[in-house]
């Protein structure tokens, strides 16, 4: 477990340096908290209705509760917490963030760092608001750096935040989405800022397409000063016939495919990335094919900074890729596939 200041510290001196020497697992490992981001799709339209906090005192599921059962018994370390970009400013395009509505997820934000993790925000809206792609016909630059800034100058002096500047891109023009992701770094790091910063890329941020597709454009994102201090590449896979993280039987291990080249263009490019999703069904396969790639990340963790499962929080049983604990009395009970691959190395 890292104290607050040497986790963002190792963060930021890694991601400057290049690779570091190789550790027997990798620095971070969590799950994913969702139900903010409920209500959301690919295009990057948001029902706000359908939004399910994972807050006891909301009346939801105790996404702080399972987050203090995994870090007390399962030494997890990461937590991701999605949440929709329409929900922050409540439906207004370019407005301050929503009093109330932020404060809700901020509640999250911060039972999240009382656990003592680190804790990724995510904007869950797939580089679109309401079908219209950031930077390319959507939302202007300026309106995306902007809630970025916001977000920034609340959360500039907690040291344990990691940024996702957005969940899953998909379908862009990626010299247009390395410019939207550099104004978003830039107006994070003039806010102040020094906390790590996640870029992802097209094609749902795949893992398997991202030293090709992604990755050469993203290399262009620059701090202000001219560095890439802090700066890590957000990629995503899943095990499923079709990458998609809807069945619950997984078919590979993404190595060959997907890590093993990624590890290496890392390496050639002296870059690191962080896997903020994956994961399968609670059967067999999953178990099988998740633990082996979870092996590979942790192996090669002079490039992979961690993983994060997808996913717990607001999700239940009936949900496909479902990691919540269930809670009976003062006793939590993790699900099969979390118990056997989603531990530390």
């Amino acid at each position: 477990m890292h104290t607050p200041f040497v986790a963002a510290l190792a963060l930021a001196g890694a991601a400057a340096a290049g690779p570091v020497e190789k550790r027997a697992g990798t620095q971070f490992f969590g799950v994913n908290i969702a139900g903010f981001d409920f209500g959301c799709s690919t295009s990057g339209s948001c029902d706000l209705s359908q939004s399910l906090p994972p807050l006891a005192t909301l009346n939801g599921p105790d996404g702080v509760g399972q987050m203090n059962h995994f870090v007390k018994d399962d030494q997890m370390n990461l937590f991701r917490l999605p949440v929709g970009w329409q929900y922050l400013l409540n439906n207004k395009l370019g407005a301050n963030l929503d009093d109330t509505n932020f404060g809700k997820y901020d509640a999250l934000v911060q039972g999240c760092l009382q656990t003592g993790a680190t804790c990724i925000i995510d904007i869950h809206n797939y580089a679109r608001w309401d079908g219209k792609i950031v930077g390319q016909g959507g939302p202007s630059n300026e309106q995306f750096a902007n809630l970025w800034t916001q977000l920034a100058l609340k959360y500039a002096p907690e040291p344990r935040l990691i940024f996702g500047l957005m969940n899953e891109p998909h379908d862009l023009d990626m010299t247009k989405w390395a410019a939207s992701a550099q104004a978003a770094v830039t107006a994070i790091r003039n806010a102040g800022a020094k906390q790590t910063i996640l870029l992802p890329g097209t094609d749902f941020t795949n893992a398997a397409t991202f030293p090709k597709n992604s990755g050469p454009a993203l290399m262009s994102v620059k701090n202000p000063d001219g560095s890439t201090t802090g700066l890590v590449f957000d990629v995503h896979k899943y095990l499923d016939s079709d990458n998609s993280g809807t069945h619950t039987e997984c078919v590979t291990n993404n190595i060959d495919s997907a890590f093993a080249p990624l590890a290496d263009w890392l390496r050639t490019n002296k870059r690191q990335a962080l896997n903020t999703e994956t994961g399968g069904g609670n059967t067999a396969s999953c178990q099988k094919y998740l633990c082996e790639q979870i092996a590979f990340v942790n192996k090669n963790a002079d490039v992979f900074l961690g993983y994060v499962g997808w996913s717990a929080g607001s999700f239940d049983g009936s949900y496909e890729l479902a990691l919540s604990p269930t809670k009976n009395g003062n006793s939590w009970t993790d699900t099969a596939l979390l118990k056997s691959c989603i531990k530390k190395a």
